[in-house]
């Protein structure tokens, strides 16, 4: 494993394990080599600004091994979206920092419904929670949860025009931390099924303990004490509309 920079912001509250760890200008990533995607992706979500466009400029991330780093040839015909970790309406002060999260180390196959549902209406809501007067600053870390006592499916393909195989995730997950003007920190966490749903967010909201369990890492580890351990156990309210 690469060594942490602790100067970054993003790592203040703790950053979990990964083979390779990426660190773009505004939010890190650690990849799986097994799996082919980001195992999790870390960032501070930045106040919204409409004057910079989305610039859905999708590209491979070189710094990869190209035998473990997916390429556009793998989502094309796979009926599953690229879907963002880190999100495009979270990171853009500049156009360069929001071109940073269309690198395909970003991008994890999602199902459309799912993709266009729930996972943009909890991004959004995450955005309305930032710009909140109470809130001083919100850390969101997502990631692929994979239920190895259920089928898996893969896209793309092992040496065929220089794709890879890329395991589908049955499940998603996401932390939220957010600090108040007040110095309390709150704490959301869901799963979701890769899958279309009706249902509302907070059905999938879980205990950061058990986000912990389902994907194999320790979030916000640089918490400690009784209240830390106490709000990692619970179930706070959504936030949301």
């Amino acid at each position: 494993m690469e060594p942490i920079h602790t100067a970054r912001r993003e790592v203040r509250y703790g950053v979990p394990a990964a083979d390779h760890v990426l660190f773009n200008r505004h939010y890190i990533l650690g990849y799986s080599y097994y799996f082919r995607q980001a195992k999790w992706a870390l960032e501070i979500v930045n106040p919204e600004n409409p004057d910079v466009t989305r610039m859905d400029n999708f590209r491979p991330d070189y710094r990869l091994p190209e035998n473990f780093r997916p390429d556009l040839v793998d989502y094309e015909h796979s009926n599953f979206h690229r879907g963002h970790l880190v999100a495009s309406a979270n990171q853009q002060e500049s156009e360069l920092q929001n071109s940073e999260t269309f690198l395909l180390s970003n991008m994890s196959p999602q199902a459309p419904g799912f993709n266009r549902g729930v996972w943009a209406q909890l991004e959004h809501d995450i955005r309305r929670l930032n710009a909140t007067r109470e809130i001083l600053e919100t850390y969101v870390i997502c990631g692929p949860v994979f239920y190895f006592d259920q089928p898996v499916q893969c896209i793309g393909e092992d040496d065929a025009d220089n794709g890879v195989s890329i395991p589908v995730p049955n499940a998603y997950f996401k932390s939220v931390l957010a600090e108040t003007r007040t110095g309390s920190l709150r704490m959301w966490s869901f799963i979701f099924p890769n899958a279309d749903t009706d249902e509302a967010i907070p059905t999938f909201q879980v205990p950061t303990t058990k986000v912990e369990q389902y994907a194999g890492i320790k979030l916000w580890e640089n918490l400690m004490g009784s209240k830390v351990a106490r709000e990692k156990g619970r179930v706070r309210k959504y936030f949301g509309s």
